[in-house]
């Protein structure tokens, strides 16, 4: 590898301390090496071409912001997550073996673990185009600050399903299945599985169940509301949506990728801690 990133969380002090030890420590080997924060997105962009590898400093959270940035890229780039978070179920390596592990990595002993994303496309009122984001955890449409149920008309493949009256709905892949869809009662993906999950959130006299969707489907979502309500991307971009706005979600032709140096069956053997938020 000739070019790395490294994009640390801005609000933890030993993130930008260990990115910065590992820009040294990388650099000492020969290698060109960018570093950023993680919520610097446009700026980041800049750096991309030639890039053949993320570093993240941070928790799961600096891996969703990285892979918002890496969609971008003209090529594919991996992500290596380095673990300063609470769960880290996205990232590989503690702060501890970071030095250790990355040597093997870079003379290419790793395995790459591709995720599936989904592509969301917002279909507002008024005469705003249409826009289109990228997750590669979850899209969730849900109520704002006042505590009323909105209501959102549901279709797969064109065909009507259900009018959630919920707080909101999610959509979420199978790595995102561990995240939100998980606290609304929703199943475990394995992570490289290509199903998504569509999951109300705290529904009232309409239909309670996730349901586990194939990579192929098309959800259409239609927001009613007299309050407020958003979409939010990955839990960090967030829109006010007003009603009869309309959220198409589908697979996207875009993949997370990740760098990976441990044994692929490491996800099963490490559930019951994570999901008991222990490292």
């Amino acid at each position: 590898m000739k070019k790395i990133g490294i994009l640390y969380h801005p609000m933890i002090k030993a993130a930008r301390t260990l990115a910065e030890e590992l820009k040294n420590f990388l650099a000492a080997r020969g290698v060109s090496v960018w570093l950023g924060s993680a919520w610097e997105g446009e700026k980041a962009k800049s750096q991309l071409d030639d890039t053949d590898l993320i570093l993240t400093v941070g928790g799961d959270g600096t891996i969703l912001r990285a892979a918002q940035i890496a969609v971008s890229a003209r090529t594919p780039i991996p992500i290596t997550g380095v673990n300063l978070g609470r769960l880290g179920f996205m990232t590989e390596l503690s702060a501890e073996e970071a030095k250790d592990k990355l040597p093997a990595l870079l003379e290419g002993k790793g395995w790459l673990d591709e995720r599936a994303m989904l592509e969301a496309e917002l279909s507002a009122t008024g005469s705003e185009p249409p826009r289109t984001f990228y997750a590669l955890n979850d899209v969730v449409v849900a109520r704002g600050a006042i505590a009323r149920v909105v209501y959102v008309e549901a279709s797969i493949d064109n065909k009507p399903l259900t009018t959630y009256k919920a707080d909101g709905v999610i959509v979420a892949t199978a790595t995102g299945s561990t995240g939100y869809s998980l606290s609304a009662g929703g199943p475990i993906l394995h992570p490289q599985a290509k199903e998504f999950l569509l999951s109300p959130i705290l529904p009232h006299l309409s239909l309670a169940y996730t349901l586990v969707l194939p990579a192929t489907a098309v959800v259409r979502l239609r927001l009613t509301t007299a309050h407020q309500a958003g979409l939010s991307i990955d839990g960090h971009i967030n829109l006010s949506l007003e009603s009869g706005a309309v959220i198409t979600v589908k697979h996207s032709s875009h993949t997370g990728r990740f760098l990976r140096i441990h044994p692929e069956a490491a996800f099963y053997s490490s559930l019951e801690q994570k999901l008991k938020g222990k490292h």
